[in-house]
C-alpha cells in the first residue's frame, strides 16, 4: 500500500480525461451537425471538403451568371421583336408607296413615317441596355481591323478563322452616286485574286450600299464598309486583322476557361440595308420593298442566333443544377455528422465519464486506509 503515488487514481483520471474528450467531441458534432469542423478532426478530409465547398460555391455563381445571360438575351430579343415589327411596317409602307395610284404627295407622307421608324430603330439599337451596357450597338460583336482608316471591317462570320488577311491592290469598285453598283462591282472582281491567306475560291460576292462582302467555302464571310473611299474605283492593298475577340464572355462553369462567348451583332440601318430607305418616289419605294426583305432577314438571323444561345444556356443551367446537387451530396457525406451515430457516441462517452468519476473518487480514498495501520 503506497501513499506517495496513487497509480490507481492516475489511471482513473486518465480514463476520465479521455471520456470527457469524447463527450466534448460528441457535443461539438451534435451542436454543429458537422463531422469535420476543424482540420484536427480529419486533416485530409478537411482539405478535400474545402476544395469541394469552393467548387459548390462556384457552381452556384455560374448558375447565376448563366441566368443573367438568359436575361440579357431576353432583353435583346424583346427589343429586336419591336424592330422586326417596325421593319414589317416599313415594308408595308413601301408596298403602299410603290403603287401608281399614289401621288408624290401621298408617298411623301409614307416617307415621313418611314423616317420616324428608322429613327426609332436606331434609338432602340443605341439604348437597349443591361446593367448600363449597351447590347445592340456592336459592343459585343466580334472585332476586326484594317490598316486603312477609311475602310472598316463591318462584320464577319463565326466560321471565319482568326488571323491576318491581305487584299492585294487593284480590287475594283463601281460607284453609282454614293453607293456601290452591286452588279458591276461583283462582275469586275469575278477573276480578282485575293491573298493566299483567304480560302480557295473566296471572292467578292455581295455588295450593298457601301458594304462589300467577301465570301468563301464553309460559310467564310467578311464584310467591309468602304464608305470612306467613295469615288475611288481601284482599292489600294488592305491588310485585315480578324481578331475573333469582342463577344460577351459569360462564366458558365466553376473553373477557369469555362465560358460561353455570346456574340451580339450590331443592329444598324446600314447593315439592315435600309439606311437610305426612301419611298418618296416610285423607284425608291420599289427598291425599298426588296431592301426591307433584306432587313427582315438580317433581324431574323440575329434573333435566331440569340435564340440558339438561350436554348443552350437553359440546358447549361439544368446541367449546373444536376452537378451542384451531386457535388453537394458528396460534400454532405464527407462533412455532415450522422446524428444517430453521434447520439450513441455521446451517450456511451457520458456513461464512461460518469463511471470514471465514480472510480476516481474511490481511488482517491484508498490511501486514507493506510492510517488504520498507524493506529
Amino acid at each position: 500500500m503506497r501513499i506517495n503515488y496513487n497509480v490507481q487514481a492516475m489511471n482513473a483520471n486518465l480514463a476520465l480525461n479521455k471520456a470527457d474528450s469524447r463527450v466534448s467531441q460528441a457535443i461539438a458534432r451534435l451542436s454543429s451537425g458537422l463531422k469535420i469542423s476543424a482540420a484536427k478532426d480529419e486533416p485530409s478530409g478537411y482539405a478535400i471538403s474545402k476544395r469541394m465547398n469552393l467548387q459548390i460555391e462556384g457552381l452556384s455563381r455560374a448558375t447565376q451568371s448563366s441566368n443573367d445571360a438568359i436575361n440579357i438575351i431576353s432583353i435583346a430579343d424583346g427589343a429586336l421583336q419591336e424592330v422586326s415589327d417596325m421593319t414589317n411596317r416599313i415594308s408595308e409602307l413601301a408596298v403602299k408607296a410603290a403603287t401608281e395610284t399614289m401621288t408624290d404627295e401621298d408617298r411623301k407622307l409614307c416617307q415621313d413615317e418611314i423616317a420616324q421608324l428608322k429613327k426609332e430603330i436606331q434609338r432602340v439599337a443605341d439604348t437597349t441596355e443591361f446593367n448600363g451596357q449597351t447590347l445592340l450597338d456592336g459592343s459585343f460583336d466580334l472585332k476586326g481591323y484594317t490598316d486603312n482608316l477609311s475602310i472598316k471591317v463591318a462584320t464577319y462570320s463565326d466560321e471565319t478563322s482568326v488571323g491576318k488577311y491581305t487584299i492585294p491592290a487593284g480590287l475594283s469598285l463601281a460607284w453609282d452616286g454614293d453607293e456601290l453598283d452591286s452588279a458591276a462591282t461583283v462582275a469586275a472582281n469575278d477573276s480578282f485574286a485575293l491573298g493566299s491567306d483567304f480560302p480557295d475560291s473566296a471572292k467578292v460576292s455581295a455588295v450593298d450600299g457601301t458594304l462589300l462582302t467577301i465570301t468563301g467555302p464553309d460559310n467564310f464571310s467578311i464584310t467591309l464598309d468602304v464608305a470612306g473611299i467613295q469615288g475611288i474605283t481601284s482599292m489600294a492593298a488592305v491588310n485585315l486583322d480578324i481578331t475573333g475577340l469582342g463577344a460577351m464572355d459569360m462564366q458558365i462553369g466553376a473553373n477557369e476557361d469555362q465560358i460561353l462567348a455570346i456574340r451580339i451583332p450590331e443592329l444598324s440601318l446600314k447593315l439592315m440595308s435600309i439606311d437610305d430607305a426612301d419611298a418618296s418616289t416610285h423607284e425608291g419605294a420599289s427598291k425599298l420593298i426588296e431592301d426591307s426583305k433584306t432587313a427582315l432577314t438580317y433581324i431574323s438571323d440575329l434573333r435566331s442566333r440569340l435564340g440558339a444561345y438561350q436554348n443552350r444556356l437553359e440546358h447549361t443551367v439544368g446541367s449546373l443544377g444536376v452537378t451542384n446537387e451531386a457535388m453537394t451530396a458528396a460534400y454532405s457525406g464527407l462533412v455532415d455528422a450522422d446524428m444517430a451515430e453521434e447520439t450513441v457516441e455521446y451517450s456511451t462517452a457520458q456513461i464512461i465519464s460518469q463511471a470514471s468519476t465514480s472510480v476516481l473518487a474511490q481511488a482517491n480514498d484508498r490511501p486514507s486506509a493506510a492510517l488504520q495501520l498507524l493506529q
